[in-house]
């Protein structure tokens, strides 16, 4: 290998002759679009995609619901026009059947709801096991799939950087580097990784479904064994809830762990209207994960494009923006959430998630301002850089410039900062669906629970606060340390601010 860093002619040879992969990263004026690359050189990127492939085709169904779930089917067949809904029914109906569609670690396979005989044996569950046994198979199975699904992305990283690119070596190799030996920051992730997990996959992590015990509980039934008349009898799970709930004393209470009198288990006990908390609790991670990934989505984008304008033209364009930051900012949020939601109250858009997307939405359009304030600094600091003047002094249009030398520099100080702020927002959507401000009924939320539990805390119904309580200080807690170790990694000198580590972070931000 030559001080270039690039292959020489004698080194490019393999032992058959013929020329290697490594043979593509030649001098930049001979570099190739990636599409070429991998066609230069299928094997790699193909035994990659052959196992990504695998994993989808495992979990196609459940991946599918995920995101079908997201899309309101029936608010929008409410609102489009006459000519339009046979294709928005048709639309629903697709989507219905993708979320149908069977998944290797489906409820139905890993089945956990059964009832218990006097010979000793579950019926209808996974194996004859006891439905705690059940239930905690499927939920390893199901973060066994999803952690196995993160590694081979990891892998597919690796492929890149061994087989398709040009540079040997990046600032990028170091940042990653860095990231790997930063405990907290690794911490964050794995937490972070278990929450998406959750909220992903709720439907089949939870010991019953939403639709079954939470929206419509008395139009589903099951089969339990009544010992009084010693018999396999049929009821709701509204009726079942009415016998189940937790109310702070010994005779009302089903806590942790447990099973209620009809033979279903409870992993995080039942809430005051009988219903699962771990149900519950995972619907709620959905929800938190929507408005969160909308509303930072928006904020960031915002930020982001409006940091680099700022910072290529300054002067009155920059003034203009920091007043509309500053007015954004001084808003009173709770009363702007109070306000849109009356007035937004009857239209479509209101919904949706029971007001999820329009707390989505709110959110994102005050919080934009923080994260420009965050990375204007890095954006100005970039633009005083030579390259960006020698941009300008060759003729190269703003947009391209913005694009290729300025956004790489910011992007790593936004992912620090967007991080740090999705655990804010889902303090904030807790605090306000606390308050009654946020989420409305039916739809399940984390603050709900907790202002559902807050008069039992002292009582032996202590778990209907305090698991979800704890649950969010750990989901946020991991978005911070998360932030921290990218922090960490993209400028290892950020406690002491040093020039240095700005232009790593620099460097960094850009891919070779």
């Amino acid at each position: 290998m030559s001080e270039t860093g690039h292959a020489t002619d004698g080194q490019d040879l393999d032992e058959t002759g013929d020329r290697s992969d490594r043979t593509l990263r030649l001098a930049p004026e001979e570099e190739q679009p990636l599409r070429r690359r991998i066609v230069a050189n299928p094997r790699p990127a193909m035994a990659w995609a052959v196992v990504v492939v695998v994993l989808v085709a495992l979990e196609f169904g459940a991946l599918a619901g995920a995101v079908m779930t997201l899309i309101p089917w029936n608010v929008i067949g409410a609102y489009v026009p006459q000519a339009l809904l046979p294709v928005s029914s048709a639309l629903a109906a697709f989507g219905n059947a993708l979320a149908s569609l069977p998944t290797l670690l489906s409820r139905d396979l890993v089945a956990n709801e059964g009832y218990y005989t006097p010979q000793g044996v579950w019926v209808d569950t996974f194996l004859g096991l006891q439905p705690a046994y059940a239930w905690a198979i499927r939920v390893a199975l199901v973060y066994l799939y999803a952690f196995a699904c993160f590694g081979w992305a990891w892998r597919g990283y690796l492929v890149f950087r061994e087989h398709y690119r040009y540079a040997e070596w990046t600032p990028r190799d170091d940042m990653v580097d860095r990231f790997r030996g930063h405990r907290w920051g690794q911490f964050g992730l794995v937490v972070v990784l278990m929450f998406l997990t959750l909220a992903i996959f709720a439907p089949t992590l939870g010991p019953t479904t939403v639709e079954k015990n939470i929206i419509n509980p008395y139009g589903h039934e099951f089969n339990y064994y009544d010992q009084a008349s010693n018999s396999v009898k049929t009821t709701t799970h509204g009726i079942a809830n009415l016998d189940s709930i937790s109310q702070g004393i010994l005779d009302k209470n089903v806590g942790p762990l447990t099973y209620d009198d009809y033979g279903r288990f409870h992993p995080f006990g039942t809430l005051p209207n009988g219903k699962d908390l771990f149900t519950f609790m995972a619907a709620g991670a959905r929800v938190s994960l929507f408005i969160g990934l909308i509303a930072i989505l928006m904020s960031g984008v915002v930020a982001a494009g409006l940091a680099v304008v700022t910072a290529y033209y300054k002067g009155a364009v920059d003034l203009a923006a920091v007043i509309t930051a500053d007015s954004v900012m001084s808003l009173p949020l709770l009363l702007l959430l109070i306000l849109l939601s009356v007035v937004l109250s009857g239209t479509w858009i209101a919904q949706i998630y029971s007001g999820a997307l329009v707390l989505a939405l709110i959110l994102g359009a005050t919080q934009w301002p923080f994260l420009w304030r965050a990375v204007r600094g890095p954006a100005f600091q970039v633009s005083d850089r030579e390259w960006i003047d020698a941009a300008k002094s060759y003729g190269q249009r703003p947009r391209v410039t913005m694009r290729k030398h300025m956004f790489p520099y910011i992007v790593g100080y936004l992912l620090v900062y967007t991080s740090m702020t999705l655990g804010g927002i889902i303090i904030a959507v807790a605090g306000l669906t606390f308050l009654g401000l946020g989420i409305t009924r039916p739809t399940p939320e984390w603050g709900r629970a907790i202002n559902l539990g807050q008069q039992y805390v002292t009582t032996v119904s202590w778990h209907i606060s305090f698991i979800p309580g704890i649950m969010i200080v750990l989901v946020v807690t991991a978005f911070n340390a998360l932030g921290d170790g990218i922090r960490d990694a993209i400028d290892p000198q950020s406690e002491g601010g040093s020039d240095e580590g700005a232009e790593a972070a620099a460097a960094g931000g850009g891919g070779a």
